[in-house]
């Protein structure tokens, strides 16, 4: 196994950048075509006018100003320069949102497809990088996270191929982790990928070189939670990011938190038997840190649908080299003819040049935001009515917030807290009149909004005191009568 590992150690990047690009180039095409996906998820308002708002400041948020239900308390956002850059791209419209997106994920399955290149066909690399777009196509929206994706991407890249080296990350890495931070809270996945590429490393090494070989990565991994904290917040920034996960039954009732639904067969049930049929088939095998590593990240796809993005662009990744090996592939790729690839500043301007026609064609491009989470004329009748404090559908929470009107909930879920958004979903959904009578109540509520699916809008229409001010496909409004 020795010479074949060499070669493919070798001929690592040796091939065209021509695939990745024409991948990428494809991506970017399709999901400019589409935009209008990009645009379903209300919290793309929310933190949009965050960016917004740490512009008129120059500072970043300490404490919320956007809802009336929490206002003054403590919240700092995880993802600030993001919402920084979807706010300087909200300049050209909703254009402006989907071109970041869609350039950010361009630039994930094209480092994704340069990756895997190098141990594998091109018609092979090409199909797993289509199968990956459709794995986390659902998961593609005008929000932070998918900014971070190709910082991903990066990250794991640099990871292992220090573990294949058998040596430690560059320091250089270190500001791959730090921009991350800043991007969003997903930086703590990225922390927990440096123990088992660190013991990748080990395995591979010399019995002699392990113990130095260890300390360096144990150097690397404590530097790289230092990074995570050159942010505005500091180490506040490791808090921040780890509150989510602490919302306990709040993670399964919110769609993108969710468990994988298998009542019905889908792509990503799909690919796991695929995985699993094509080892069984040909005999593969994974060195047990990488094992884990795959285990871990089904484990993840499983028990929240929005880690499948991680699934689909990670395992594909950790079995590339081993599997190239036991199929025999590395002396094929060490036959590679890397003196035919076009020159690499011919890949820098084609770039460059895919950039700024996106960027020119901006103007001409034109998206609309998903209806059913735009009450404007819902909105506008309350506004009309006059009432102040809106007991408003967790949906609603991030238009109220473009248009300055302080919210009761939004989908800041770290902010509001387990109870009170679990009281607000329950309220919601008729199974809990005594909570919607507290919050009504204790929060001086004069109007609310709901979605006209929501069986609340049957008791708000029964509730002695109130009566229905607007209805539309959207949004029921009820005010005091």
């Amino acid at each position: 196994m020795t010479v074949p590992a060499i070669h493919l150690t070798e001929t690592a990047g040796a091939r065209s950048f021509v695939l990745p690009l024409l991948v990428g180039t494809g991506v970017l095409v399709f999901l400019l075509l589409f935009g209008d996906s990009l645009l379903q998820d209300s919290d793309s308002y929310w933190q949009i006018e965050t960016g917004r708002w740490i512009l008129a400041h120059g500072t970043v948020p300490t404490v919320d100003s956007f809802s009336f239900s929490k206002a003054g308390e403590p919240w700092q956002s995880s993802s600030w320069l993001a919402q920084l850059i979807f706010a300087l791209a909200m300049q050209a419209g909703w254009a402006g949102p989907v071109i970041v997106t869609a350039l950010a994920v361009a630039a994930a399955l094209a480092m994704f497809t340069a990756y895997l290149e190098r141990y594998a066909s091109a018609l092979v690399t090409a199909a797993l990088a289509l199968a990956a777009m459709v794995l986390i196509m659902p998961h593609v929206l005008a929000r932070p996270h998918m900014l971070a994706l190709p910082v991903m991407v990066a990250w794991f890249i640099g990871l292992i191929d220090a573990a294949d080296r058998k040596a430690a990350p560059p320091w250089a890495l270190l500001l791959v982790m730090a921009l991350w931070a800043n991007l969003h809270g997903g930086f703590v996945f990225g922390l927990m990928l440096i123990g088992p590429l660190g013991l990748e490393a080990l395995r591979q090494a010399e019995p002699q070189r392990r113990l130095s070989l260890a300390l360096r990565w144990a150097a690397f991994g404590i530097a790289a939670v230092a990074a995570c904290c050159a942010t505005p917040y500091g180490w506040g920034t490791l808090l921040a990011a780890t509150k989510i996960l602490s919302l306990g039954e709040v993670l399964s009732t919110l769609g993108e938190w969710a468990s994988s639904d298998f009542s019905k067969f889908g792509t990503f049930e799909a690919s796991l038997l695929a995985l699993l049929g094509i080892a069984l088939a040909r005999g593969l095998t994974l060195p047990w840190p990488r094992l884990l590593l795959v285990l871990g990240l089904v484990h993840m796809a499983l028990v929240h649908v929005r880690s499948i993005e991680h699934y689909a662009l990670l395992v594909p990744m950790i079995a590339a080299r081993p599997w190239a090996l036991q199929l025999g592939l590395a002396r094929k790729s060490a036959e590679a003819k890397p003196d035919l690839a076009p020159p690499a500043w011919a890949g820098v301007v084609a770039v460059i040049a895919i950039i700024a026609a996106t960027i020119a064609a901006a103007p001409r491009l034109h998206y609309r935001f998903d209806e059913p989470q735009v009450p404007e004329r819902a909105l506008a009748a309350v506004q009309a009515h006059g009432a102040k404090r809106i007991f408003n559908a967790y949906i609603f929470g991030g238009y109220l917030i473009s248009r300055h009107v302080p919210v009761f909930i939004d989908g800041r879920a770290e902010l509001y807290g387990e109870a009170r958004v679990m009281d607000m979903m329950r309220a919601t959904a008729g199974r809990d009149p005594a909570a919607l009578d507290r919050m009504l109540t204790g929060n001086d509520i004069d109007a609310t909004m709901l979605p006209p699916s929501a069986a609340a809008v049957r008791q708000m229409d029964e509730r002695p005191g109130w009566r229905r001010l607007y209805a539309d496909d959207i949004a029921v409004v009820h005010v005091r009568d």
